[in-house]
């Protein structure tokens, strides 16, 4: 063994490597082969040494897991490959639908499945280059996410080196961050001898653990990671999802104990029975089973939906329920005016958290269940997560108690409730200016893919309403840094870039702006089918029903909720206000419909980190010559778009004959003329 002294950089190497395998044996394993003392007596010995010769101090060392200095925002940080989202089953048919479709689709007998059960927590996708953690972060909205770094340095389940010799270039692992029950029972027990709020449940703590901006914090949390596969990869992977998880445990990462190989239909519905059985036993909070196709050269046949793979299944664990009494009906305003009767409940526990409302959907399903402030009901949370009111026990029905109605004003700002015809649900058509939606409004309004107000966060916008500062999206262009250096948190030089962004947001395109309003029903892709149809804002908000009925994709429903959120005068006083403001986008020279552009009838896929473009704004620039953007590639694809570091997509599309382009190739393709 090299002496410290002698020769220190071979002894921090040693200690190092002491050290990372007794917190694999620890954290990993559970089976721990030194005692907790011994194990700081090495860590304190590598301090020393590092103190004493800071060029031996590396990022990955066992000492810096845990950082100082407390980040003022997270930064974004995009996925090499899409973390996208599981389709869902609740019950034997919809799996036996997604078990024949896998089976028709390659054309065999019988599918072998991977099983898992699908932990209640935060998924969160780790990069490694060349054996070493280099970026965490968050799902996100499945291509870009929240980097959290240095939180995940902290949790002892994430090797900060793989543990291997060959270890790949370039990787990302996906998991769940997780904190298990007995941890956080006694995380809880700890907050309140600290007059601290308890959470609510696991998946919050882990969550709320996770987005710390302080690392230090993160640090005292009891965060496990399970790992459930590999995103990007650079190097071959094994040819089965079985044999990747095992890659995975061999390089140091933590695998569900309950990970089986199951056959069929049959084999997953047992793996789910058994998990049914075992839920209360489990060591952590699950909401249900996931099953994958074990075969990964199937994956890419099968190929994915823009929201889903289509070789893997959630399926969901029977919702937990309880009997209470309902205290109250309310009707609650969401942030695009659906009016949702909301049940006030008297306080019952279900599935181990307190619920003290449900939701009732809408008022078809008031009058469907007949459910009066009064009654008893029986109350579920749906996949663990939203409570909702279930069936009325009508043996407890007191007499007297009338069915309710939806009110005819909406409860906060007084406008009309209405119900557009076709819909379920009712509306306040307060529109921009009632305060209930002024939240949720604002949030949509700056958010990435509408007016892209950079630095303007959920809780920023919650102090500036709550300090009356900001009413409406005008209001934020009327801000200076004066209104803003006395909320929490927020500097000059934070104030200033605030303002800047806010400053640069006017220059933006009509369908950001269109989308950027908040209207029901209208959502990216149908501001942009207006914008290339009708060419201006004013044609849009003077458009009658048959104008609006010739747009592609728009029908009666969507047509009514548009001309409704124009036909309010405060809404159009709102707006107004926002062009009052400067906020401005090209004007184009005349209305270009789909059909009619250079690119009509041609399928892209876009792979990759473009330098030029971000993905929505390329996907935008195809769609208004009329061509479609796609999310996996196929023999029908006419084009790849390919960025830096392509992956899969890029191979599979050079072995079907996909041509592909580079930025400069699809900006060469834009600006050919219309036939």
């Amino acid at each position: 063994m090299a002496d410290s002294a002698s020769d220190p950089a071979a002894r921090a190497q040693a200690l190092r490597e002491q050290l990372d395998y007794h917190n694999h044996r620890y954290y990993v394993l559970d089976d721990p082969d030194i005692s907790d003392a011994e194990y700081d007596r090495l860590l304190s010995e590598l301090e020393q040494i590092e103190t004493a010769h800071p060029a031996l101090q590396t990022a990955w060392s066992p000492t810096q897991r845990v950082g100082t200095k407390p980040l003022s925002e997270f930064a974004p940080a995009q996925h090499l490959e899409p973390m996208r989202s599981l389709a869902n089953a609740f019950d034997p048919a919809t799996l036996s639908d997604f078990d024949r479709r896998v089976r028709e689709t390659l054309d065999i007998k019988a599918v072998e499945y991977v099983a898992e059960p699908k932990l209640d927590g935060l998924s969160i996708n780790l990069r490694y280059e060349h054996g070493r953690l280099v970026c965490a972060a968050t799902r996100g909205d499945g291509e870009v996410g929240e980097e959290i770094t240095a939180n995940a340095r902290t949790i002892r389940s994430v090797p900060l080196t793989l543990r291997t010799d060959i270890p790949p270039q370039q990787v990302e692992v996906r998991g769940e961050v997780v904190i298990r029950r007995a941890e956080f029972d006694a995380l809880n027990q700890r907050r309140l001898a600290r007059d601290e709020k308890p959470f609510a449940n696991p998946r919050n703590a882990a969550a709320g653990s996770l987005r710390q901006l302080d690392s230090r914090i993160t640090a005292k949390r009891p965060l496990t990671l399970f790992v459930f596969g590999v995103g990007y990869s650079t190097d071959a992977l094994p040819a089965t999802h079985a044999g990747v998880l095992e890659q995975l445990g061999d390089w140091g990462f933590l695998i569900n104990e309950r990970v089986e190989r199951v056959d069929g239909v049959q084999g997953c519905m047992a793996y789910h029975d058994a998990l049914i059985a075992r839920r209360d036993a489990l060591d952590y909070e699950i909401d249900g089973a996931v099953y994958k196709v074990n075969d990964r050269s199937a994956w890419s046949t099968l190929g994915s939906t823009a929201r889903a793979p289509r070789w893997a299944l959630a399926h969901k664990l029977p919702a937990r329920e309880a009997t209470t009494q309902v205290q109250k009906i309310v009707p609650s305003v969401g942030r695009t005016g659906v009016v949702t009767p909301v049940a006030n409940l008297e306080p019952v526990e279900v599935g181990g958290v307190s619920v003290s409302r449900a939701t009732l959907h809408n008022i078809d399903e008031v009058h469907r269940k007949d459910v009066r402030e009064g009654d008893t009901v029986m109350v579920r949370r749906a996949g663990d997560v939203i409570p909702e009111v279930v069936s009325v026990v009508e043996s407890q029905r007191p007499a007297g108690l009338t069915p309710w109605s939806m009110p005819a004003q909406c409860p906060v700002c007084g406008a009309d409730v209405v119900r557009v015809d076709d819909e379920a649900a009712h509306r306040c058509m307060g529109g921009l200016y009632c305060p209930a939606q002024r939240m949720g409004a604002l949030i949509h309004f700056v958010s990435r893919q509408a007016m892209d107000i950079d630095g303007l966060g959920d809780k920023l916008i919650a102090q500036l309403v709550d300090s009356e500062r900001v009413a409406t999206a005008v209001d934020l262009y009327h801000l200076s840094e004066v209104d803003l250096l006395g909320l929490e948190r927020m500097g000059e030089k934070s104030a200033h870039n605030l303002i800047a962004a806010i400053a640069d947001s006017r220059q933006t395109t009509l369908p950001r702006f269109l989308y950027a309003l908040g209207i029901a029903q209208v959502g990216e892709v149908t501001a942009r089918s207006l914008a290339m149809h009708f060419g201006s804002l004013q044609a849009v908000m003077e458009a009658s029903d048959d104008d609006l009925l010739a747009v592609p994709d728009i029908g009666p429903v969507v047509s009514e909720s548009i001309q409704g959120f124009f036909a309010q005068s405060h809404n159009r006083e709102v707006i107004a206000g926002l062009l009052a403001a400067g906020i401005t986008w090209p004007q184009p020279q005349s209305p270009k419909k789909a059909d009619q552009g250079v690119l009509a009838g041609k399928t892209f896929v876009l792979t990759g980190a473009l330098s030029e473009w971000t993905r929505d704004e390329a996907k935008a620039a195809i769609e208004s010559l009329g061509g479609k953007v796609s999310s996996s590639v196929s023999k029908r694809t006419d084009y790849l778009v390919a960025g830096e570091d392509p992956g899969s997509k890029h191979d599979r599309a050079v072995s079907l004959g996909v041509p592909v382009l580079d930025e400069a190739g699809l900006r060469e393709l834009l600006s050919q003329p219309a036939p």
